[in-house]
């Protein structure tokens, strides 16, 4: 078993307010756990930033390959959203034997 953890560092727009800070990210949670129903993703820091977020996804799979194409799938979708800045993105792959 092996679980891929994924954390985005992102820089949002024009976001002048934690509301509008919301009204980004939000979305961008809900349309990763749609088209990646078997992941977990949540806002994981710079919760009293407006202008930053850490998006953080957790993957779990019977092998590595997969781990790492979800995770790179979940990347892409977030860098190519216009809206968002992606500035650095972390992946860790554990293995239960770790």
């Amino acid at each position: 078993m092996y679980v891929g953890a994924l954390t985005l560092d992102i820089l949002l727009g024009d976001v002048r307010s934690l509301k509008q800070k919301r009204s980004v990210v939000r979305p961008l949670i809900a349309e990763l756990r749609r088209r990646y129903p078997a992941i977990a993703v949540a806002e994981t820091g710079c919760h009293d930033l407006r202008r930053r977020a850490e998006v953080g996804i957790a993957v779990l799979s019977a092998s590595a390959g997969n781990c790492k194409e979800v995770m790179d799938a979940c990347e892409r979708m977030v860098a190519f959203r216009p809206e968002i800045e992606l500035l650095s993105a972390r992946q860790r792959l554990y293995h239960d034997e770790d």
